[in-house]
Order: structure tokens, then sequence, then C-alpha cells
């Protein structure tokens, strides 16, 4: 009969809370990191958050050869054009490029999108016939700073949900550290796009709400466990029970992360220039993710504390124990 193939030792107990201030240090370091790295350098804002204009180019091919852009001479083209800051960005082909404008300027009675319109038209006129436009985004500063805004809402608000979701699921305990493990992905995920001098849009937004809702079902899955073992082992020291159950739950954890990061992953290397900033936060969420739920969420559980009588119980989870002592 076949059984599956497992690729974890689930005889092997891993001393993860033993260790648990080298790693609770580890993460506090990366976040103060990023933290600073927010604050002095701030996030590369993409069109969508910025207002401007962006152009996905490809030259087109010459006697059945591939077209190849010479980037310093696309730079001389449109920047002779006045148009303030322009940004250049050579893709994974030499046919591939993306041209980017900041948001013009205006003066006093003029309509700033009709403004960014027309120097979309003269960096079209400028590439000439033997380049092709691909794609085009055009973001005034009024959707910009709606864009900005609804981004943050949206985070804010999902980070609300899982507060209150997982206060109402098990604890006000649980949930804390919860939301301390979640604020952590997200807070070292942005540092990371600012340290790269990445581009983050409305795609990196939906990324880390993925990131977000991924974080917290690992989490919850190990909050679950430690609460079936508070029922189970009523008198084990609570590091020692919060182990055991990280390590119950590592094969799940790892396996899953590591089949899902093979997926992003391929998406990264494979996938057009429009959805790698979308990959890359997925993928080095995924890993920091993983971290928080393993090294993260417990050790701050353990230190806010946890009930270990009844009180701590779902009700549904009362129900159930109750009708099983009737039975019995």
């Amino acid at each position: 009969m076949f059984t599956g193939v497992d690729f974890w030792p689930h005889k092997k107990i891993f001393p993860i809370m033993d260790v648990r201030r080298t790693f609770v240090s580890i993460t506090i370091g990366m976040f103060l990191a990023s933290v600073a790295i927010l604050a002095t350098k701030g996030l590369n804002f993409g069109i969508d958050f910025k207002g401007g204009s962006l152009f996905e180019i490809q030259a087109k091919s010459q006697d059945g050869k591939p077209g190849v852009l010479d980037i310093g001479e696309l730079r001389q083209k449109v920047g002779a054009l006045g148009l303030g800051d322009v940004q250049i960005q050579q893709l994974d082909k030499a046919s591939d490029a993306l041209i980017r404008i900041e948001q013009q300027k205006v003066q006093e009675g003029q309509d700033p999108e009709r403004a960014q319109q027309a120097a979309a038209e003269k960096v079209q006129a400028a590439l000439g016939e033997n380049i092709e436009i691909r794609r085009t985004e055009v973001v005034g500063s009024a959707v910009s700073g709606e864009l900005k805004w609804a981004g943050i809402m949206a985070v804010t608000f999902a980070m609300l949900g899982i507060l209150f979701y997982i206060w109402f699921r098990f604890e006000w305990q649980f949930a804390v550290a919860a939301i301390i493990a979640t604020v952590h992905d997200i807070t070292i995920t942005l540092g990371v796009f600012s340290l790269l001098n990445m581009d983050f849009g409305l795609s990196e937004v939906a990324a880390l709400l993925t990131l977000a809702g991924y974080s917290i079902n690992d989490t919850v899955v190990v909050f679950d466990r430690i609460r079936e073992n508070l029922r189970r082992y009523k008198k084990m020291a609570l590091d020692q029970l919060m182990n055991l159950s990280i390590n119950e739950t590592m094969s799940r954890t790892v396996l899953t992360s590591g089949t899902t990061l093979l997926a992003v992953l391929s998406i990264y290397v494979f996938g057009t220039e429009v959805i790698k900033g979308f990959a890359f936060a997925m993928l080095f969420g995924i890993i920091i993710g993983t971290w928080s739920s393993i090294f993260v969420a417990s050790p701050f559980l353990l230190w806010i504390g946890v009930k270990r009588d009844w009180s701590g119980i779902a009700k549904s989870d009362k129900a159930t124990a109750a009708a099983a002592t009737a039975r019995s």
C-alpha cells in the first residue's frame, strides 16, 4: 500500500524555544534596520503613487534579427524633450526597456492631466518608427494621491481584521502576538524594497496583502496546535509546550512554504517585468513569513503570557468537550 513520501524527521524535536532570545534579537535587529532604512531612504514609489507616465518599449526586428536598443541614445532623445526626471531601465532582453517620466509641472489654470498626456505624446514622437510602444500608463496627480491613500487604508484594515479575527478565534494574547509577527513581515519586506530601490506600486500593495494572509495562516496553524496542547498537557512548562507545538507543525509549515516558494520563484524568473515586483514581494514575504511563524509568533506569545485554564478555549471547543464528558 502506498503511504506517500515523508520529507520531515517527525521524531526529531528542535529546541527552538531554548534559543528564542537569539531569534528574537535577530528579528528585532532586522525590524529596526528596516524602519531606519524606510525613515531615511523611503520607498521608491512607482507611477501609481506619484503620478507620471510609463512606457514599455521594444525595438523592432531588422532583417529577421531581433532589434537592439541603444540606451544611451534613448536617454539623449528623451532627455532633450525637457520633461524633467526621466528614467530608462533595460529589461531582460536587449530589445526591451522601460521609460518613466515624472509628473509634469503645470502653471496655474493648466490641466495636469492634459500636460501629462502631452508629455507622453512627445515621447512617442521622439522614439521613431523603429521602436514599438507595447504598453503605456499615464497617472495624474489626483489619481495617484487617491491610490496611495487607498493602499494605506487597505493594509490598515487588513491588520485590524486579522487582529479581531484572532481575538475572536483564540484570545487577545494570541491576537497581539499574531499582529506583531505580521507587522514584522510587512515592515521588513518594505525595508528590502527601500534598500534595493525597487518600484513600489499597487501590485506590490496587493502582494503585501497576500503576504499578510499567508503569514497569518501559518501562524494560526501553530497557535491552534498550542491551544490543543494546552488542553492535553496541563502541567507541561509553557516554553516546552510551545516548542513541541512548533515542531509538530514544522512539517506542514516547511513543505507548504517550500512548494509555494517554487511556484512564486518560477513567476519571478520567467515572468514579465510588469509582474516581477509582485513576485519579488511574495518571494521574500514567504521566506520572512515562514521565519516569523516559527521563530517570532510563539516567543512573543510566551512573553505576553497565555492562560492555561478553560477560559482560553473557544465556546465551540467547550461544548464539544462537555458533550464528550456527558457521553463518557
